[in-house]
C-alpha cells in the first residue's frame, strides 16, 4: 500500500473522507472536496465528508468529471484510493445523462442508449403510469404534466434525468440594465464571478441552460444574478421571495438597476395582488389556505401570465405545494438562488428534479479572500446553565430541554459584556424563542422584531438601522433570509432552530455584505454549556465549517468574574 504523509486526506471503503485540519494542505484539499462531497462531522483535527449519490451527480452537471475526483484523491490522499470507492465515483457520475428527457415533433420522450436501462425503469411500479407510449427499446413518451413527475420518481430510484426538452417561450418584455445605479448614480458593473455564473445557467440560451441553482453567499449579489438573467432572456418574469420584505427588496434592487419602473413591477402579496411583466409574491401568500383541507387558490398565480422565467428566491426554503405545482410547469425556465443547498427535510433531490442541478458554485472563503463579502470572525461562548434552571432542564422531556437551554438568561449578562464591546457597531441580535427575545428587548432597551409586526413598523426599524439611528436590532428568524442591512457587522445569535444548518449559514450572511474601511463582521453564538442547546450547535456548525470557517469557543469564565453570579455588574474586560 502507497502511503504518503505529505497529503491530508484519506479515502475510506465506506464512503467517507477524513481530512486534517491542521495539515497545510487543509484548505486547498477542502476547496476540491466541497466540489463532490457532503461535510457530515466537524471536530477540532479531522473533519468528515460523505460522497453521495446527489453530491455527485451536481457535480457532474457543473462539469466534474470522473478522472478530475480521481486526479483530486491522487493529489491530495494519504493512501490508495479503494477499489470500491473509484467504481462508486464512476459508476454515479456516469448515470447523469445516461437518461435524457428531449422533446420531438411535440412529444416528450424519456430516452437513452442503454436498452437494458430503458427496459429495468419501464418495468418499475412507480414509472409505469407515467408512460404514455412506448416507442421502442430505447425510448418512450410522456405526457407534458408529467415531465417533473417522472424526474423525481427517477432520480429517487437512482437515475437523474439530464432535461434538454427545452422551455416555451413566455411573453416579451424589453428592458436593460443600467449603465448607473439610480439611487446613487454609482456605476453598476458585474463581478467575474457574477458573469461566470450567468453565463452558465444562461449556457448560450441552449436547452442546456435554462434550469438549476446558483449557490452564492449571503451579501455576494444574489438578486443581481437573478436581475441580470432576466434580461438576458427579456421574459415576462415571476420571482417567489421568502416575505414581503425580501420582495420590497427585489422591486426596489429591480428599479435601480435596470430601466424598468414601479409600474412595470406588480407586488402580489396579502396586502396587493397585482399582475404584472414582473410579478413579486412570497412563499407565504402562495400556500396560503382558509381551511387544512381546502386547495391553494394563489398557486394559480404560475398560469396566469405567460411566464418565460421563475425565479425562486432561497430555493432551500422550497415548500411542498409549490414543488408539486413546479412540477407541472416544467415548461417554464427555473432559476433557483441560494446561499446552501442544505434542506432540512431532506428534499435536495426534489429541488435537483424540480429546480434544476447545481449549475455554479463558488466557496465562501474565497470571496471572503477576494473581498467582495466581510471577513467573518465566528465565536461560540459556552455559558453554565443558570442554577436555578438545573432541576426544570434535568427532568424535563427532551424538546423541552431544548428550549430551557436555549433560554438561559446567564446569555444575557454576555450581551451586555458583548454590546459594549461593539458600542460603535451595528448589532443584530438573533434568536428562534419569541419569548426570550422579548425579556432581551426589555432588559436592554431595544426594538424587537418578530413575526406579529407590521409591515410599516417593520420598514421603519430597518430604515432607522440603515441610517445608524439605531444601532442594536433584536430579531426573531423572520429576518433569517433577504433582509439588506449592508452595515450591520455584529450578529449575536443567542438561540436557533435546532441543528439547521441553513438557518447558521443564512444568520451569518446577515453580516456578510462588504463593509466601508475594516471589511469585517463578527458572528457570536451563545451556547449553553453540556446541554442540547451545544449539541444541536454542532450540527448547526457543519456548513459553515465546510465553507472554511472555524470557531473560535470561550467560556463564560474567561469573559466575567468566577463570582459574578454573586456580585452582579463586576465585568471583567476580557478581549475576544
Amino acid at each position: 500500500m502507497n502511503y504518503n504523509p505529505e497529503n491530508p486526506m484519506i479515502v475510506q471503503s465506506d464512503k467517507t473522507i477524513l481530512l486534517e485540519v491542521d495539515h497545510q494542505r487543509y484548505e486547498d484539499a477542502r476547496d476540491e472536496l466541497v466540489r463532490f462531497a457532503e461535510l457530515e462531522k466537524s471536530p477540532e483535527h479531522i473533519h468528515t465528508y460523505r460522497i453521495t449519490p446527489l453530491s455527485l451527480w451536481n457535480a457532474a452537471s457543473s462539469g466534474v468529471t470522473n478522472d478530475t475526483i480521481l486526479e483530486i484523491f491522487n493529489k491530495y490522499s494519504k493512501y490508495d484510493v479503494p477499489q470500491n470507492i473509484v467504481e462508486d465515483v464512476k459508476d454515479n457520475i456516469s448515470r447523469y445523462g445516461k437518461l435524457k428527457l428531449i422533446k420531438r415533433d411535440g412529444q416528450f420522450l424519456i430516452t437513452s442508449q442503454d436498452q437494458y436501462l430503458i427496459t429495468e425503469i419501464t418495468h418499475n411500479k412507480h414509472v409505469i403510469p407515467l408512460i404514455k407510449q412506448q416507442l421502442n427499446q430505447l425510448e418512450f413518451t410522456i405526457a407534458p404534466l408529467n415531465r417533473g413527475h417522472i424526474k423525481q420518481v427517477l432520480i429517487k430510484i437512482g437515475f437523474p434525468v439530464e432535461d434538454v426538452a427545452g422551455y416555451d417561450d413566455g411573453e416579451a418584455i424589453t428592458f436593460t440594465l443600467r449603465e448607473d445605479l439610480l439611487a446613487s448614480n454609482l456605476p453598476f458593473t458585474m463581478r467575474e464571478y457574477q458573469r461566470e455564473a450567468i453565463d452558465v445557467f444562461y449556457a448560450g440560451g441552449e436547452a442546456t441552460g435554462g434550469n438549476g441553482v446558483l449557490v452564492l453567499p449571503c451579501g455576494a449579489g444574489k438578486t443581481i444574478l437573478g436581475i441580470a438573467v432576466m434580461e438576458k432572456y427579456q421574459y415576462q418574469t415571476l420571482i417567489l421571495a421568502t416575505n414581503i420584505t425580501a420582495l420590497r427588496q427585489w422591486r426596489d434592487e429591480i428599479i435601480d438597476k435596470t430601466s424598468l419602473c414601479a409600474d412595470d413591477i406588480g407586488e402580489y402579496s396579502g396586502e396587493k395582488k397585482e399582475i404584472k411583466p414582473i410579478t413579486i409574491t412570497t412563499y407565504q401568500i402562495m400556500t396560503f389556505r382558509k381551511k387544512q383541507e381546502e386547495g391553494f387558490p394563489h398557486l394559480e398565480l404560475f398560469n396566469k401570465q405567460n411566464w418565460g422565467l421563475i425565479i425562486y428566491d432561497e430555493v432551500h426554503l422550497l415548500p411542498a405545494p409549490v414543488f408539486r405545482t413546479t412540477a407541472e410547469i416544467q415548461s417554464k425556465r427555473r432559476l433557483g438562488l441560494t446561499a446552501t443547498l442544505v434542506r432540512e427535510d431532506g428534499l435536495e433531490d426534489d429541488v435537483f428534479s424540480l429546480i434544476g442541478p447545481k449549475k455554479y458554485d463558488v466557496p465562501w472563503k474565497v470571496l471572503e479572500k477576494q473581498g467582495w463579502i466581510a471577513e467573518a470572525v465566528c465565536t461560540e461562548i459556552r455559558i453554565p446553565l443558570a442554577e436555578e434552571l438545573r432541576m426544570e432542564y434535568a427532568v424535563a422531556e427532551l424538546r423541552e430541554k431544548f428550549r430551557i437551554s436555549s433560554e438561559n438568561p446567564l446569555k444575557n449578562d454576555i450581551i451586555k459584556q458583548l454590546l459594549k464591546k461593539h458600542d460603535s457597531d451595528n448589532v443584530l441580535v438573533i434568536g428562534q424563542y419569541i419569548s426570550q427575545l422579548k425579556r432581551i428587548s426589555t432588559e436592554l432597551d431595544a426594538p424587537i422584531i418578530t413575526g406579529k409586526t407590521s409591515n410599516l413598523e417593520r420598514e421603519k426599524l430597518y430604515g432607522e438601522f440603515k441610517s445608524g439611528t439605531l444601532k442594536v436590532l433584536i430579531v426573531s428568524k423572520v429576518a433569517n433570509f433577504a433582509i439588506n442591512l449592508p452595515d450591520a457587522n455584529v450578529a449575536i445569535q443567542v438561540s436557533g432552530t435546532f441543528g439547521s444548518r441553513q438557518e447558521e449559514a443564512q444568520r451569518l450572511g446577515r453580516i456578510l455584505r462588504p463593509k466601508q474601511g475594516e471589511n469585517r463582521a463578527h458572528f457570536y453564538s451563545l451556547i449553553t454549556r453540556d446541554t442540547r442547546d451545544q449539541d444541536f450547535a454542532v450540527k448547526r456548525q457543519l456548513f459553515l465549517t465546510e465553507q472554511g470557517y472555524q470557531y473560535e469557543i470561550h467560556d463564560y469564565e474567561d469573559i466575567l468574574k468566577k463570582n459574578y453570579a454573586k456580585q452582579k455588574g463586576d465585568i471583567k474586560d476580557v478581549t475576544l
